[in-house]
């Protein structure tokens, strides 16, 4: 079963890969790499509507759960943790759930992945109900710990997103979405942390910067929603706010400190001539969009 997957499949460009000189060895492994964008690119109509099914859920007041085994739930995981210090979204919006647990996340504990019982068990755990949204993860689009938590959240009503690698994946089929970009055999072989992962890591940034772009947490390209807590991230605030305002970095790093360290506030008083508590009503008034609250048609 598992030798007839493609990613368990030998890579014949690099069946001698150990003989080759350092350099390359490397450009083998570059020329493998260069392939999984496209593989991704394929599937972007999927990603789409995986992100709309998301935003649709998150603002009934859902939250978006990643789960998966070995490197597909650490990537899941890394994901999650990195949305509230880049958009300072609430911890528990964007979770991931690892087959083993904590622990899992430097020590292998890949038995637990062929157990669905403890797929569906650990998604209860952490409180999942059927407003929310379940993206299962495993590059082999088999793994019975995901496939469990995925029977459990349909069986509750969730939105489900399924991302394997592998066409035609169970995953893919028993998931309301499924996202499946092809990236064929491993450099080496059956080693899906490396073009799998890559393709993996691609989907997953774009499923929560998708989400959080369309939650006001940017204004165009800036992220609106940094938090100031240290010295670079105070003069990247000051930056956000002097491009999205088009003031100056002195008047910037004013309106900073004027604002309460809110970066949307300050650009919203630059732009509209307020002081803090109507910029900040008038946010609040726009659900914290700004471009809503300046009246562009974005």
């Amino acid at each position: 079963m598992l030798e007839k997957l493609t990613t368990e499949q030998r890579n014949a460009a690099s069946e001698r890969i150990d003989t080759l000189p350092t350099l390359e060895m490397l450009g083998v492994i570059n020329r493998a790499d260069q392939q999984v964008a496209l593989a991704v690119e394929a599937e972007l109509p999927h990603i789409a509507k995986a992100v709309d099914g998301t935003v649709e859920a998150v603002r009934a007041g859902g939250r978006l759960f990643y789960i998966g085994a070995g490197t597909s739930g650490r990537l899941g995981v890394l994901d999650a943790s990195e949305c509230p210090p880049t958009f300072n979204a609430p911890p528990e919006l964007v979770q991931g759930i690892m087959a083993g647990g904590e622990a899992a996340l430097a020590r292998a504990a890949e038995a637990n992945e062929d157990d669905p019982e403890a797929g569906a068990s650990d998604l209860m755990a952490r409180g999942f109900t059927g407003k929310d949204v379940l993206c299962g993860i495993a590059a082999s689009g088999r793994t019975p710990y995901v496939l469990g938590a995925i029977a459990k959240a349909r069986e509750l009503g969730a939105f489900t997103i399924g991302l394997s690698c592998v066409a035609g994946s169970t995953l893919s089929k028993a998931a309301e979405v499924g996202i499946t970009p092809v990236t064929g055999p491993e450099i080496l072989t059956g080693s899906t942390r490396m073009k799998a992962g890559t393709a993996t890591k691609l989907v997953l940034n774009m499923l929560s910067t998708g989400l959080m772009i369309r939650l006001g947490m940017t204004y165009g390209n800036l992220m609106v929603n940094v938090q100031p807590k240290n010295v670079k991230l105070v003069d990247r605030a000051e930056r956000i706010i002097a491009d999205g305002a088009g003031v100056s970095r002195e008047e910037a790093a004013r309106l900073l400190e004027e604002s309460g360290r809110s970066v949307r506030t300050a650009i919203v008083m630059a732009r509209l001539g307020l002081g803090r508590a109507e910029a900040e009503a008038k946010l609040q008034a726009c659900g914290n969009v700004v471009a809503r609250a300046l009246g562009e048609n974005r």
